[in-house]
């Protein structure tokens, strides 16, 4: 299967036809993770194009250049960290990893001194096989119990997803039931100067 999704790569890569035996080899979290290795180094900028209902205070996104890096791809066919620069704050991080039945989200919250946040490494695994270009990630039992017990009873009902339309956009997106929707989208035609390493981060990869 590596050999086979070592190739789906390439093929990728290169934009060449994926040939019947590759083709129907990997699953939907096989392709998706290999076309986002491709962008394995690059920087691109994002812009929120949902956020609502509206906000009553500040809200730490509006107005702020946002950045996406792909990195940490030492085994990117398992693992790619994805840091989410907002501004001058480098405390998020993507990680999206590989499961024995998808894939799984979470998301790495650091202070600028590296530590932990309190509120760390929630995220979901995939329910359903999703698609080639876009998969979802239900809260998980881990991160509800955290949530509940830092205050955040909202958040006890996330569903994350991740959408990639090959060398046009990624979309990063944050749904609840309540109406709650959050969206960033990324151009992924033209990459940008790459930003530092997230807090926590060396500088490599």
């Amino acid at each position: 299967m590596k050999k086979t999704l070592i190739a789906l790569v390439a093929f990728i890569v290169t934009g060449a036809a994926v040939p019947p035996a590759i083709a129907t080899a990997p699953t939907p979290a096989d392709t998706f993770l290999a076309s986002l290795a491709q962008h394995c180094g690059k920087a691109y900028a994002g812009r929120i194009t949902a956020n609502q209902p509206a906000s009553t205070t500040p809200d730490p996104f509006e107005g702020k250049p946002l950045v996406m890096h792909v990195r940490g791809c030492d085994d990117a066919l398992r693992e790619i960290r994805i840091p989410f620069h907002v501004g001058d704050d480098h405390s998020r991080t993507w990680v999206l990893t590989r499961t024995a039945s998808g894939l799984r989200l979470k998301h790495d919250h650091r202070h600028e001194d590296g530590s932990p946040d309190a509120v760390t490494m929630y995220g979901g695994d995939t329910a359903e096989a999703g698609t080639t270009q876009r998969q979802a990630f239900p809260v998980d039992a881990e991160s509800i119990a955290m949530f509940e017990r830092e205050g955040l009873a909202a958040s006890v009902t996330n569903t994350w997803a991740m959408q990639l339309v090959p060398a046009k956009t990624f979309v990063y997106e944050l749904s609840r039931p309540s109406g709650r929707l959050f969206r960033v989208e990324f151009d992924l035609t033209t990459p940008v100067a790459l930003p530092p390493a997230p807090w926590g981060a060396d500088d490599e990869g």
